[in-house]
Parts: structure tokens; sequence; C-alpha cells
């Protein structure tokens, strides 16, 4: 009988296991997938297959990602989700040839995020949703070439316009926070986007209604831009046993 206090023990990943598990994609690159393998501990021998291209370690009970995961210089697509993971390596920032990481379902807070992300620059989607996160790491802005950020079912209170002007931005799920009711992901949007076609006037240059017509504009801006942070955060949910069900259900829907 396993003594009080300790998790479940998991199953040990060989260095053969690992092997046998790396498959050729379609497109010809290596994929390691440990998925749904019930792993409690990163599995340290996989990092002799440092060649690989794809990495996927979802739906397993893994706490901790250690800062050796770096050696994986190759490695292109990364998949933690539905795990116990509560902080990132700093490490991570050495992974520069990353285009694709989703960390979903986790116990990610703000601060376990590291500022190393900013030097993903190659990376496209990172998927931050179903965590704990309470504000959004401005970092995630220096991210140059992000197509799509999933930040859907956290307590966040307002998004940095940083990551809305991100220039090849397409999709960002901020779906299910405790937003303010007028602040919205279409609203925030759209405000961007009206921000960029913006010229500055004198007010003696501008008739009566049009001042009045620009003040309530500036008042309505500047109430979206700094929404009060007191918004009562939602109650995180503490007695769920297995996260891969909500994962499941919400995979598709936040690409």
């Amino acid at each position: 009988m396993a003594k009080s206090g300790k998790g479940p023990k998991g199953k040990k990943i060989t260095f053969n296991i690992a092997k046998n598990c790396v498959k050729i994609t379609f497109d010809g690159r290596k994929r390691l997938d440990l998925s749904k393998m019930g792993i409690t501990t990163f599995p340290k021998c996989i990092l002799r297959l440092s060649d690989i291209d794809e990495l996927d370690l979802s739906r397993n009970l893994i706490k901790k990602i250690p800062d050796s995961i770096s050696k994986f210089q190759n490695l292109r697509w990364l998949d933690l989700h539905s795990n116990y993971i509560d902080k990132l390596p700093e490490s991570i920032g050495q992974m520069t040839s990353l285009l694709y990481l989703n960390v979903s379902n986790n116990r990610l807070t703000t601060s376990g995020l590291p500022v190393e992300l900013n030097q993903l620059k190659n990376i496209r989607t990172v998927n931050l949703g179903l965590n704990h996160l309470d504000s959004v790491p401005t970092t995630l802005g220096a991210l140059k070439e992000l197509h799509e950020i999933g930040l859907h079912d956290n307590l966040l209170s307002s998004v940095p316009t940083s990551i809305a002007r991100l220039p090849k931005l397409k999709k960002l799920n901020t779906k299910r926070n405790p937003f303010p009711k007028e602040m919205d992901t279409d609203t925030f949007m759209d405000t961007i986007k009206r921000l960029d076609n913006l010229f500055l006037v004198e007010a003696k240059d501008l008739c009566g209604p049009c001042l009045k017509k620009c003040q309530q504009a500036r008042e309505k801006l500047n109430k979206i831009k700094n929404v009060a942070l007191t918004t009562p955060k939602r109650a995180i949910v503490s007695n769920l046993i297995s996260p891969n069900s909500t994962a499941k259900a919400s995979q598709e829907e936040w690409k």
C-alpha cells in the first residue's frame, strides 16, 4: 500500500518504450506520442530522442517540466495540455524552432509563465486556455509571428492592447473570462482596429457636436483600455479529479 501523502506512482517510460512510440507523420516529421499514458513525471529518457520534431505529452499527470526540455532544439510542435503543470521552465525560450505550444487545461498562473517566452520568435500558435491566469503577460506582444492565441476559461479582466495589435494575429479566443459586460473580444478587437485609423486634431478645430462625439468616444475607449481589476474572479473548481474531459470538449472550439 502506498504511503499517505504521495500521489499516484504512474507508468514508467523506458527508452525502448519511448523509441517505439516515435511515428513518422504524413509530412515526414518524427512525432513522439506519449499522451494518455498515466505519466506522473517527465520521462528524462526521451531526451535521448532530441532529434524529434513533435512531442505529445498531453492528458497525463505531469506536474513539472524540467529545464532540460530545451534539448529538443528541432521541436516544432509541443503539446502538454491536460496535465497538472503550474509553471513553465525559463529554458523554454531556447526552443526557438517551436511553432505550436499547447499548455491548456493545466494549473498555470501568470507568475508561472516565464518572460523568456518572448524569445519564441517563430511561434505561430499558443494555447493558454483553461488555466488560472489573472492577467496576460505583455511578453506575448513581442511574438510577431503569432496567428492564434487561446486565453479562454481563465480569470482575465483585461487583455493588453499589444496582443490584439500583433500583425499576423487571426484568432484570439478569450471566451468565458470575467470581463466587465462592455468588454468582450469582438469589442476589444474592433477598438484596436479603429485606433490604427485615428488622427489627432485640436479641440478648437472641431465644431460643438463633433467635439462632444469625440469626447464620448474617448471616454468609451478609456473605459475599455482601463478595465477595472477589481472585477470579482470566477471561483476555481478544485475538486476535479481528471482535467481531460473539459479539454476534450473545447479543443476544437478554440482553434
